[in-house]
């Protein structure tokens, strides 16, 4: 019999957290969103504990930044190692080992036979700008076409790739010109109900038509797209999308930029999602779960591309910070030593496993979809009409959250439930956690 990993000792959220929330509500934006009124306090694995002493399942993962865990010791030691010798120095003033040692490593692991160049950044946001920038410089062009649905951070430009209104870009206008927009393969909602390779045909002539309709491709710097939309709903392409994506893109000169924030280290069971179709991006674009919590994110291109910008173009006074960079060099030796890649695709089948069975059981259950450990449900009114059910997505959530699960939404009407659990939580500890949203479903079902 394994130790039930969910305490609770006060009713949820306890008095230490909404004594915290009023407090919050006091000092803090109302725009700066959390998915649970309770407030952390300490974490290990897969489980944190609260202020007031009650013990989660986590399966949000600090939105996929924890792919090996609460302060994994591997990760803890190298961060207290490095703290002893210094904090920071910027690379730009001083540089350090632990800087160039990550990126032979990044470098090494994204796919391609060619020399490849590593800038190291803060955030997820800050790396699509600079992937952005490096391939205006590269190629001399303007131009960027992103994909509906997309989600590539909350700064100006990251917002203007970015294909969702509200929340994120409604009275934050006007956005940087010359990035266009094409249809990424939405299957369950695209319209006239296609099938899965009829779909990407569409998207894809719709690509070829903005070459007449809005952009030539002449000036076209470069595509970017996730390989699984994450905050657009983990939103799996056909097989055949991005493989023809990358050959329009060399057809006309055009650079192949992989948005791997949510979707790399692991998640889909392998390093990069892009690997499951056979794609070599020109450049992959990675964060989260890159420094196991800390704030590090990457760019990792060919040589030729990432050189060039010129000196001093790129960079940032935190860049690749010490303690960052020990910790993500911690993390990918956590990979190798647990096995985390084929763990992933185990966690993977589990889930999708019981996802099956919700479908069955649930009618609110719309589509799952998956690949690897990044799964989702999408919850709707009526299958048939497929309208979406946000209203019911935050009731179950909150029913998981009172039983001791953290979950989080997704998807361009908020009615889509994502699974990003860390990859070193137990198959028991996946199990209680699916046990727990089941019975979610079925409260907000009856």
């Amino acid at each position: 019999m394994t130790e039930n990993p969910v305490v609770q000792v006060t009713e949820i959220p306890g008095p230490v957290s909404r004594r915290l929330m009023a407090r919050r509500e006091e000092v803090v934006p109302r725009g700066v969103f959390h998915a649970t009124p309770v407030f952390a306090a300490a974490g290990k694995g897969a489980t944190v504990t609260d202020v007031d002493g009650n013990t989660y399942l986590d399966f949000a993962g600090g939105i996929g930044t924890l792919n090996v865990g609460y302060s994994h010791p591997r990760v803890v030691a190298a961060v207290k190692a490095q703290a002893e010798r210094f904090f920071h120095t910027c690379f730009h003033v001083m540089p350090y080992e632990g800087y160039v040692a990550l990126a032979e490593r990044l470098a090494s692991l994204v796919p391609g036979d060619f020399p490849k160049k590593t800038l190291l950044l803060n955030s997820g946001a800050e790396a699509v700008e600079n992937a952005i920038k490096i391939a205006r410089a590269y190629t001399g062009r303007p131009a960027v076409i992103a994909f509906t649905n997309a989600f590539h951070g909350r700064t100006l430009l990251g917002l203007a790739l970015t294909g969702k209104e509200r929340p994120y870009k409604s009275g934050f206008g006007p956005f940087p010109p010359e990035i266009y927009r094409a249809p990424f393969p939405y299957v369950y909602r695209f319209p006239g109900r296609l099938s899965p390779e009829e779909c990407a045909n569409r998207c894809l002539e719709m690509v070829e038509e903005m070459f007449h309709t809005h952009v030539a491709p002449d000036r076209v710097a470069a595509v970017i797209v996730e390989p699984v939309q994450g905050e657009g709903g983990f939103i799996v392409p056909p097989p055949s999308f991005l493989p023809r994506l990358k050959a329009i893109c060399e057809r006309h000169s055009i650079l192949f930029i992989a948005d791997e924030i949510q979707t790399g280290f692991g998640r889909t069971g392998k390093f990069l999602a892009v690997e499951h179709f056979g794609v070599v991006p020109d450049v992959v674009v990675l964060g989260k779960s890159l420094a196991g919590g800390l704030p590090l994110s990457a760019v990792v291109g060919r040589a030729e591309v990432m050189d060039a910008p010129d000196v001093g173009g790129l960079g940032g006074t935190y860049g690749g910070n010490p303690l960052a960079c020990a910790a993500a060099l911690a993390v990918l030796e956590v990979f190798k030593e647990e096995h985390l890649l084929e763990r992933a695709a185990r966690i993977g089948k589990q889930i999708q496993n019981r996802f099956a069975e919700f479908f069955e059981r649930y009618s609110i259950v719309g589509d799952v979809r998956a690949l690897g450990a990044m799964a989702a449900m999408e919850l709707v009114k009526d299958r048939t009409t497929r309208e979406p059910a946000p209203e019911e997505a935050k009731q179950v959530i909150a029913a998981c959250y009172r039983r001791g699960l953290i979950l989080m939404p997704a998807g361009l009407y908020g009615n889509v439930i994502r699974v990003l659990v860390p990859l070193v939580a137990t198959d028991e500890q996946i199990e209680k956690g699916l046990d727990i949203l089941e019975g979610a479903l079925r409260e907000v079902t009856e």
